[in-house]
């Protein structure tokens, strides 16, 4: 009986990624002055496990890749070597190199052969007691020529290696005769006795060669096999020389983790364990459904949840159909069965609260990627950075949180690019040389808010006019008498950049207008505030779901519209001196001395409607962009949650209108696409 294992490969790679996440959140909380002895068990268990998973599955360039970090990280962890920095720095390159060589297993994609290499020479100098870093030391021009200390060799074999005639155990004797050799047997990829091939190949072997020897002579011994196997012949160093002090490396990232009641960071950092990875995926054939290493909880596919969410949105929406068919009832003869409903009503409310949990996820999903960020982008830029996050574990929707990574990148990017000082002038400045960024994230109402925060230089208003200035945004008059929130917001135009020159970093003025336009597409909205040599902040506010939305009904010629909440600024009745036609075509309302372009839903959609004029229908001001439409519609019906449906996908595109929604008495509502209806009325206004 044989096992289909190409069913296990989906939750293999899962869990390998995951664990490569724990590996890198691990290594970047690693403190090397004080090194804490789970985290580094969790780094190796992490390893061990994508390891052991790989060669039960087959991907055999992952097992053998990972298996000399292993042994690095074994070492590790027995307390036989002194962690240096630039093991720290070695085994986030190779957490970089695995993740590319899962991926290429996972799509049958093509690898970076040249980084595998890379990594695989500086793994083997660092198990052999030497490290990158010292054979990268420049010779000085009266320095003798070292002394060939020898090799270390990787030969795994492929396993039609015995059907050509070759034997290993002959190259390796040739290899004996030539110096001190040292063999180490890897047997990870061996299969149980009843799957095993007594003609096929499963062992490989760590192999070190000492002496002065000729890399020709090495060559020879694999002549016969070279096209056969995996050889990987690398130098050992020469003995370092005993006066010799280390260098130690300039942190430049520290990662505090705080509750979300800690809203001040600690001036040292705190290095926090990180969650240890998922149960390794050795043991997947035991069964498809299988506990996670918390034993607490399963993996279901988004797809399956998203049909749940889906089948408890029709039952909200047949409850509430019943629910007004009942309301015409008599409630005393008819008690039991309002009684029923009612109770209906509240189960179903609890149900769907429930399902909807199960799409949130923490922001820690979300965060957990910025210290890694932080940290490259920090040594690039030769700055100090304590990296502060508050509020991991507040809940988001799937959907929105796929969406919000990319922004907040931007925006991280931005703090330590064009916030935070170089140490000297934070220095000068009175402040500490190492800046912080703040990351957070907490529930008020229906909403998330996030907050990116830092304690650098601020926004400079004056370079930020001159340039909107330069760039025809506003006139020399509005530059003096600009509040600064208007000023803030400059930055969020099309093209504006007030980098001095174009990096690869930041200057190409695209990214921030892009930011507030993937914001408020969530439904979100964005706010930038920033104090002169105290550092700016950001706050997002974002819609817990995007399956949910509450809404605000409005009728046009008997049809339902669903106006999203947050969009609403006010509803009016205007009076007839309130309105102005332009150009005997488009209209506007006086609001507040201000006056909005306006748009009738009924011209919008061909509706054949009996409120034709301003002041004898509804006004509903909406914003979106930072601009407003004022929405003439028939009458306000109130206000609801609404499940919406994807009209795009059941129908077509539908201009201004984002999608759909079945009504308590069974008729559907469309909602409409704010942004969309703003843009195009302000851009027919302008025209």
């Amino acid at each position: 009986m044989s096992i289909d294992l190409e069913r296990f490969h989906k939750s293999f790679f899962e869990e390998s990624f995951e664990g490569l996440d724990s590996m890198e959140t691990a290594l970047l909380a690693l403190d090397i002055t004080a090194v804490d002895s789970e985290t580094i068990n969790t780094i190796f268990r992490a390893a061990h496990s994508i390891k052991g998973g790989a060669a039960t599955f087959g991907f055999s360039s992952v097992a053998e890749y990972t298996h000399g970090v292993e042994t690095l990280l074994d070492q590790m962890r027995a307390g036989k070597r002194v962690i240096t920095q630039g093991d720290v720095d070695l085994l986030l390159r190779v957490v970089d190199v695995l993740r590319g060589l899962l991926g290429s297993a996972r799509d049958g994609a093509p690898f970076d052969a040249a980084a595998v290499t890379s990594t695989q020479a500086e793994i083997r100098l660092a198990l052999s007691g030497e490290s990158a870093a010292a054979v990268a030391v420049v010779k000085t021009a009266d320095a003798p020529a070292p002394v060939n200390a020898g090799w270390q060799i990787r030969f795994a074999p492929k396993p039609d290696l015995f059907r050509s005639g070759n034997d290993p155990l002959r190259i390796i004797r040739g290899l004996e005769r030539l110096g001190e050799l040292a063999v180490v047997a890897d047997i990870t990829a061996v299969p149980s006795f009843i799957e095993a091939d007594a003609e096929s190949c499963y062992l490989a072997w760590d192999l070190t060669l000492r002496g002065d020897i000729a890399r020709a002579d090495i060559d020879e011994q694999f002549s016969w096999v070279e096209d056969e196997a995996l050889i990987e012949i690398t130098p050992l160093a020469a003995e370092a020389s005993a006066d010799a002090a280390p260098i130690a490396a300039k942190p430049t990232l520290s990662l505090v983790r705080s509750n979300p009641a800690d809203a001040v960071a600690t001036p040292a950092a705190a290095a926090v364990p990180a969650a240890a990875p998922a149960a390794g995926a050795a043991g997947a054939a035991a069964g498809a459904s299988r506990a996670s290493s918390e034993g607490s909880s399963i993996r279901v596919g988004t797809e399956k949840i998203d049909a749940l969410i889906n089948l408890v949105g029709e039952l909200v929406i047949t409850q509430a159909m019943l629910t007004q068919q009942a309301s015409a009832l008599d409630p005393v003869q008819f008690e039991k069965l309002l009684h029923g409903l009612s109770q209906l009503d509240r189960n179903t409310r609890m149900l769907q609260e429930a399902v909807m949990a199960t799409r949130m996820l923490p922001m820690e999903a979300v965060f957990s990627r910025f210290p890694r960020v932080v940290r490259d982008l920090a040594a690039k830029l030769n700055k100090q950075v304590r990296l502060v996050t508050v509020g991991e574990q507040t809940e988001l929707d799937k959907s929105v949180i796929e969406k919000i990574t990319d922004p907040l990148n931007h925006l991280v990017r931005n703090s330590l690019d064009h916030g935070l000082e170089l140490p000297d002038a934070r220095i000068a400045a009175g402040k500490d040389a190492t800046g912080t960024i703040r990351l957070s994230a907490s529930h008020a109402g229906g909403h998330i808010v996030i907050e990116v925060a830092d304690d650098g230089r601020g926004l400079d208003r004056a370079r930020i006019v001159a340039k909107a200035q330069a760039n025809g945004l506003i006139t020399a008059a509005q530059a003096e008498t600009m509040p600064d929130n208007d000023v803030w917001q400059l930055i969020f135009s099309p093209g504006f950049s007030t980098a001095e020159k174009v990096t690869d970093v930041s200057g190409r003025g695209v990214g921030m207008d892009v930011v507030k336009k993937n914001i408020q597409a969530l439904g979100g909205q964005v706010e930038l505030s920033s104090e002169a040599g105290r550092g700016s902040r950001t706050l997002i506010r974002l819609p817990l779901t995007l399956a949910i939305l509450d809404g605000m009904t409005v009728a046009v010629a008997g049809e339902t519209f669903v106006l999203p909440l947050n969009a609403v600024v006010e509803s009016m009745q205007p009076s007839p001196d309130q309105v102005r036609t332009v150009a005997g075509e488009g209209q506007v309302v006086r609001v507040r001395n201000e006056y909005v372009p306006m748009v009738a839903l009924w011209r919008l959609f061909r509706l054949d409607s009996q409120v034709r004029d301003a002041h004898n229908g509804i006004l509903v001001l909406l914003e979106s962009e930072g601009r407003k439409v004022a929405l003439l519609v028939d009458e306000l019906v109130g206000q609801q949650q609404v499940v919406i449906k994807n009209l795009e996908a059941n129908y077509k595109r539908v201009p201004c209108i984002s999608g759909a929604t079945i009504m308590g008495d069974g008729h559907v509502a469309l909602i409409l696409d704010v942004g969309e209806l703003v843009r195009s009325t302000v851009q027919a206004a302008a025209a």
